[in-house]
């Protein structure tokens, strides 16, 4: 390790910024934000520069750079286009035993900007030691993606309630089960939204319960793992299921998404196949009731969206007779991960200009829709799990009026690396899905928008990064 990361206190301290371009301003810009008391020396500043450092009333020497400009200083920052100059002003600071940062060039550097998250007052930095700035900055990207927008919010609002948690929980392992809980429950959801008195009401209940050894129920959060490709996963879906204690997934969940999920989090499969009923919805909803009882966080994980053909209302209201908290999280629905990925837009000027979900679900060895709305024109219909009745889907459209030669679609194992896109008519499409050996999960869309496909390029893919 050549550097020892720390964070430095500069409010009101004298620091020192030699040089007045573009660069140097970027410098200036953090030191204000830091609170530092900034003196400029440079020769010439550009305008930006020079309106910055006057709005805040700083000290200008326009003048070339001196060696006692280094003395008192705390940190000195050399910003010029000239090597020479970052040099001689290193030198002068290194003998003065002064913080020096000459910016891009760490061989005369002792101290170094990193990437910085600001989430104040969490901040996270990341350095490479100089080596590549790019590649700090990538990874900050990579990790800021991952942080909610008011984590700051959070830090706050535990700030602001450690006294009182040390006063009433003496022990320790008590108080670090609690924040864990704050922290990764619907707590911190609440703080997330807004919501600051419903979650200080909450965080009352839950220091009430922790000083009693009564647990406190967990958070159960709906999450639309959506179509299968595991990058269309939202940001917040990420978060929470790798704060999930126990997972509960279904058939159409791509395995590699359970990836992200704590090493130590229950997975317990709940899913439904052909021909294999698996768990009943009740015996689902008796889960999802069960854990969270007893205190533990939650993640349903549906394929494609919970509210979308998932049955996530009837969870979401047994959850609610039973008092527990539940959060939902959309996740993209198969229907538009099935066109986008087939390169099928679901509207068109030209072609359409509504769209219609359907489930194509048989039951009693029937399908049974409204065929005479399905079969209007100008309109996109898309069918879910409909491939066991795809033939007498396309059969009652053309009886109730469609016309025959009507583009479509089926979409086998959307956004998935063997996704695989049949093109026909409502006429033939059924013969050409059986020639093809599709076996599902699959959805149909038929319209004349079929006609207007242009299939997209493959994405460029990072592969996922599992949890530790």
């Amino acid at each position: 390790m050549n550097y020892l990361p720390l964070f430095l206190a500069l409010r009101d301290k004298p620091c020192l910024l030699v040089g007045g371009g573009e660069i140097a301003r970027r410098k200036l810009e953090l030191l204000l934000r830091a609170g530092a008391r900034v003196e400029i020396v440079a020769p010439r500043l550009a305008a930006e520069t020079l309106a910055l450092a006057q709005s805040h009333g700083l000290s200008v020497q326009q003048r070339p750079f001196e060696d006692d400009d280094v003395k008192g200083r705390f940190l000195v920052i050399a910003a010029t286009d000239d090597p020479a100059v970052n040099a001689r002003v290193f030198q002068v600071g290194s003998e003065a035993f002064t913080l020096v940062n000459s910016v891009d060039q760490p061989d005369i550097s002792n101290a170094i900007f990193p990437a910085l998250i600001d989430r104040s007052p969490v901040l996270i930095a990341v350095s490479t030691g100089g080596r590549s700035p790019t590649l700090a900055r990538l990874v900050r990207s990579w990790i800021e993606a991952r942080l909610p927008a008011r984590l700051g919010a959070l830090a706050d609002f535990i700030g602001d309630r450690r006294g009182a948690v040390k006063q009433a929980l003496g022990s320790i392992p008590a108080r670090q089960r609690l924040w864990q809980r704050a922290i990764t429950g619907s707590i911190a959801e609440k703080v997330y939204l807004g919501d600051t008195c419903g979650a200080d009401a909450e965080f009352q209940a839950l220091l009430e319960g922790e000083s009693t050894a009564a647990p406190a129920p967990g958070l159960v959060a709906l999450i639309g793992a959506g179509p299968g490709d595991p990058e269309l996963l939202t940001l917040k879906a990420l978060r929470l299921l790798q704060e999930a204690d126990v997972v509960l997934y279904d058939n159409l969940v791509n395995r590699q998404i359970l990836d992200y999920a704590r090493r130590d989090a229950d997975m317990v499969y709940v899913g439904k196949r052909r021909k294999f009923h698996g768990i009943r919805q009740e015996g689902i909803n008796a889960l999802l009731v069960e854990h969270a009882r007893s205190g533990r966080n939650v993640v349903r994980l549906k394929g494609g969206d919970p509210f979308v053909f998932g049955r996530g209302g009837e969870e979401i209201e047994s959850l609610a007779d039973e008092g527990l908290d539940c959060i939902v999280v959309p996740g993209i629905t198969a229907g538009l991960g099935a066109a986008s990925y087939a390169g099928i837009p679901l509207t068109h000027r030209q072609a359409s200009q509504s769209v219609r979900f359907v489930t194509g679900h048989r039951q009693d060895h029937l399908v049974n829709l409204d065929w005479p709305e399905l079969a209007r024109p100008d309109q996109t219909l898309v069918i879910y799990m409909g491939l066991p009745g795809l033939a007498d889907i396309l059969r009652e459209l053309i009886a109730h009026g469609l016309p025959a030669d009507t583009a479509a679609a089926v979409v086998e194992k959307a956004t998935l690396p063997d996704q695989q896109v049949i093109i026909g008519t409502i006429a033939d499409l059924a013969d050409k899905v059986r020639n093809a050996g599709v076996t599902g999960p699959t959805t149909a869309i038929i319209g004349n928008v079929v006609a207007h496909r242009r299939p997209p390029a493959p994405p460029a893919t990072i592969p996922p990064t599992p949890t530790a």
